[in-house]
């Protein structure tokens, strides 16, 4: 007799339970997901593994656009493209990758809202 997958995870063969050897700790349990969104900065500081901070947005309005070889601080208006997921392009959720239209053209972003706190990007061409 075959058990489905479902089973296995939390019956034995011989149909006894299985009993976690131990809960999760603090530093492994999951979040969720943080996806920055256009608008006022709003930024989140929670404490990880080893008592670091991570810092991650959760709202901004402006993105660190490299020009060349120079740094400007320019406003979003929009998110035009993300390939991160078909729905993160018509909620307009900024992460990495996404293509985002500034006051000084189109841009790719290049940091990781979620986990960095800043949007950084390059100027397209």
């Amino acid at each position: 007799m075959k058990k489905s997958m479902e089973n296995l995870k939390t019956s034995k063969l011989t149909g006894g339970r299985r009993h976690p050897l131990r809960s999760r700790k603090k530093c492994e349990i999951n979040r969720f997901p943080n996806e920055a969104l256009v608008g006022e900065q709003i930024t989140i500081t929670r404490r990880t593994r080893g008592k670091n901070l991570k810092t991650s947005v959760k709202t901004i309005n402006s993105v660190n656009l490299v020009i060349g070889s120079k740094i400007k601080k320019v406003k979003i208006l929009k998110v035009l493209e993300n390939d991160t997921n078909s729905d993160y392009k018509r909620r307009g959720v900024i992460t990495k990758g996404a293509i985002l239209e500034t006051e000084e053209g189109k841009c790719r972003v290049i940091s990781r809202p979620g986990q960095h706190g800043v949007v950084n990007a390059l100027l397209l061409k």
